[in-house]
């Protein structure tokens, strides 16, 4: 019989690498509190129109990508492709957003049927950060800051660079989308076969191009900062002169875009030469447009999307991830003879008393030489032996496994604060 194996680009994340994940997840966490940001869930699953309202149905996200299919009553569905629609689609469905400020967080499986490679999978994990009502530069310059502290506090700060671009209103947008057609209508023939495509459907994504030879015929193109309105200008002068006062290192580049739609004025990105073609381990901006498009009021806002795989890619290619991550356990009980019961309730006894210590209780028997193997294995500092003298006597033997240090006898009464100096 053939055996059923994960769908292509859907990946398990086995044992030893979920710890790598838990450390990245929980430091990402513990930072978003400190900001005060709140965390919301919503369904890995949404109604197709919401994505292609908001991402724009001519995207390639839309076209291509998004994995959509009808439910029994004939809707039609689609797994989740980015969290920023679903986010607003929440909160408006709510009423989060009228006349309030919101800091909020996510973090989740997204979906795509892209070419699975190295950092670029069908199903993918994304941390997102999505901050409502708030339209000065001020909170974009938070944003960047909070996202820069994420980068620096993974040790990863000195192999990403921030790259800044301001793209303008809608309006501003569209003349530039004019000058640019008309400029690169005339070597069409010259263009990659994805940039003759956008060349009708999403002309600015072009600037976005890997194609060497579609970059060179951008040397000449007219530039968005020349067809800016006044307000986007002042608005990221005020963001540049923010993050120079707060001392955050950025690059000004005038031909990052974003790949969505909704976006408009700010637009970033954190990319890295560590990674090969996948460059880009966060990206957002503002979409101040995006909750009127849905059906909300006029609700200024801004966030940033954070891949996790490419995140923990890039982290281990810089070796960041701390020694002591693959640790299991603290403590192995071994327990030999007939003090099951006993060994349960000085495990249980342990984890109570104290709660940050990890203790693994040797189940399934075994002589004493195959569990100490086990416990040698199980990256524990320690051994605690329990035999049936041992409970007799009210005592513990404590192995050290990993120092060169005798093997001692504690006391059951004193265990306890034994182990507490192991914390």
């Amino acid at each position: 019989m053939k055996k059923i194996q994960a769908i292509r680009g859907m990946n398990d994340l086995l044992p030893g690498d979920s710890a790598v994940w838990q450390y990245v997840e929980n430091t990402i966490t513990q930072i978003l509190q400190r900001y005060a940001y709140q965390e919301i869930r919503f369904p890995i699953m949404e109604s197709t129109d919401l994505f292609k309202r908001s991402i724009g149905e001519v995207t390639d996200i839309v076209e291509k990508e998004m994995y959509t299919f009808d439910d029994r009553n004939g809707d039609s569905l689609t797994l989740r492709p980015e969290g920023t629609a679903c986010c607003v689609r929440a909160c408006e469905e709510h009423g989060l957003l009228y006349n309030q400020t919101q800091r909020l967080w996510y973090m989740g499986p997204m979906f795509r049927h892209e070419r699975p490679q190295k950092g670029r999978y069908r199903q993918f994990h994304q941390v997102g950060v999505e901050a409502f009502g708030m339209e000065g530069p001020d909170i974009d310059a938070e944003i960047l800051l909070l996202s820069a502290r994420i980068l620096r506090e993974l040790g990863a700060a000195d192999f990403v660079t921030l790259q800044i671009n301001s793209i303008g209103d809608s309006a501003s947008r569209s003349a530039y989308k004019t000058a640019l057609v008309a400029h690169l209508e005339s070597h069409k023939d010259k263009l990659d076969e994805d940039s003759q495509r956008r060349l009708t459907t999403n002309p600015m994504r072009i600037l976005d191009s890997k194609d060497a030879n579609t970059q060179v015929l951008l040397n000449d193109a007219p530039v968005l900062w020349d067809y800016l309105d006044e307000a986007s200008r002042v608005h990221f002068e005020q963001l540049k002169a923010l993050l120079d006062a707060a001392g955050l290192k950025y690059e000004v580049n005038q031909r990052l875009v974003r790949g969505l739609d909704y976006y408009g004025k700010t637009a970033f990105e954190w990319v890295t030469d560590k990674l090969g073609a996948q460059s880009t381990v966060c990206g957002g901006g503002r979409y101040d447009g995006l909750v009127e498009q849905l059906g909300g009021r006029s609700t200024p806002a801004v966030g940033f999307g954070m891949g996790l795989e490419r995140l923990v890619l890039l982290l281990q290619e810089i070796q960041a991830i701390p020694a002591n991550i693959s640790q299991i356990a603290d403590v192995y009980l071994v327990a030999v003879g007939d003090v099951q019961k006993e060994a349960l309730q000085l495990a249980e006894r342990i984890r109570s008393e104290i709660p940050a210590l990890r203790v693994i209780n040797n189940c399934g028997g075994g002589n004493f030489k195959n569990q100490l193997k086990k416990a040698d294995k199980s990256t524990a500092k320690l051994a605690l032996i329990l035999g049936e003298d041992e409970v007799a006597k009210s005592v513990v033997a404590v192995k050290f496994l990993r120092e060169e240090q005798p093997q001692q006898i504690i006391s059951s009464s004193d265990l306890i604060s034994f182990l507490k100096n192991l914390v």
